[in-house]
Order: structure tokens, then C-alpha cells, then sequence
């Protein structure tokens, strides 16, 4: 059994697979079937749900809930009280539960807090999700995203700072904290060094 620190208020049904060096606080509830990796952080009052694959060193703040049908990749951070979706159109007195859409959120993304994801996108990597967005549309990796419906507004370095880069067309940015270079052609920016 790997070793992790669980609060004696988290409930851990019997089958969840949780990573070494994992800490789970005051009243997360981890499904059976879930699956997180090493070093996750899981707030106060987080949920996990059946068949939620969680990588490694991801941080989910206090309140939120992963529902099937989401993939979490390696360093993703989940702001507060942000919330996922499992189902397009919910209806209380249809049963949905064959008709769940997947929603994945690649390495390094960030999602602000109170963030609405609606399921069936796919998040990029290192993207960023401004706090109260509502993202309803797929994210391109390192994209900087806001609003309601959200919209881009600009590119994030990996480090979580914003780059000197126009939204579309081409260009070249360094990041300020780690001198890293960060190329705009085509409307798709790569990390070169």
C-alpha cells in the first residue's frame, strides 16, 4: 500500500489507488475506481468520482468536484471551487449516465477559481483559465483565457506569467523569471528553449 496522509474525515472507498506522498484533507470523498498519483494535494470538501484519473503533483483546492468522465494530466491545478460537468444537457428526470462527454486537461493547465468547465473539451498544456471563465470550447496549450463564454486574450509562459505575444498572427517572447523562448506562428505557440 503507498504511503499518503488522509484526514480521518476523507472517506477512500475500498479500490481508489492513491499515489505516495498525496495528501488528502477534511472531507473529500474518493470514489472506488478513481485513481490519483503522487504528490496530489485534495482541499477541504473536494470529490473524486468513479473512473477520474488524476496525475501526478495536481493541486485541487477546497470545493470542487471531479466527476467521471475527466483526466487531470501531471501538474494541473484546480482553483477553488471550480466546477466540472459530466453532462451536456442534464435533466433531473432523464437518466444522462450513457451520454457523459470526457473532459481532459493537459499537463500544467490552470484553472482559476470558480471556473466553469463544460465537459467534452480538451484543455492544453500549461494553458490558463481566469477565475469565474466559462470555457465551452477547447483550449489550445498555453493559451490565456477569460469571460463568459471565456475568449483568449493572450499566451502564459509555464511558469504562470503572461507573454508579450499578439493573440493571433507570429511573434517571439521570453519569459522574465526563467529566460525561456516562447514562439507565436500560425496561431500556435511553442516553448524553443
Amino acid at each position: 500500500m503507498s504511503e499518503y496522509f488522509c484526514h480521518p474525515s476523507a472517506i477512500v472507498d475500498d479500490g481508489a489507488q492513491i499515489g505516495s506522498d498525496s495528501r488528502i484533507w477534511h472531507w473529500v470523498h474518493i470514489c472506488a475506481s478513481a485513481v490519483i498519483g503522487q504528490k496530489c494535494s485534495l482541499g477541504q470538501n473536494v470529490f473524486i468520482g468513479d473512473r477520474v484519473h488524476i496525475g501526478n503533483n495536481v493541486k485541487i483546492q477546497n470545493n470542487v468536484s471531479v466527476y467521471e468522465g475527466v483526466t487531470l494530466e501531471d501538474d494541473v491545478f484546480c482553483g477553488p471551487s471550480m466546477v466540472f460537468t459530466n453532462v451536456y444537457n442534464p435533466r433531473s428526470a432523464v437518466e444522462r449516465k450513457s451520454e457523459y462527454r470526457p473532459t481532459l486537461v493537459k499537463q500544467g493547465a490552470t484553472l482559476g477559481a470558480n471556473c466553469t468547465i463544460v465537459c467534452g473539451v480538451t484543455i492544453g498544456r500549461y494553458a490558463f483559465i481566469g477565475a469565474g471563465s466559462v470555457i465551452n470550447k477547447p483550449v489550445q496549450d498555453y493559451a490565456l483565457m477569460v469571460g463568459v463564454p471565456a475568449r483568449q486574450i493572450g499566451w502564459m509562459s509555464e511558469f504562470g506569467e503572461r507573454l508579450n505575444l499578439p493573440v493571433s498572427g507570429r511573434g517571439q517572447a521570453r519569459c522574465e523569471h526563467t529566460g525561456s523562448v516562447y514562439t507565436l506562428k500560425d496561431n500556435v505557440v511553442r516553448k524553443e528553449s
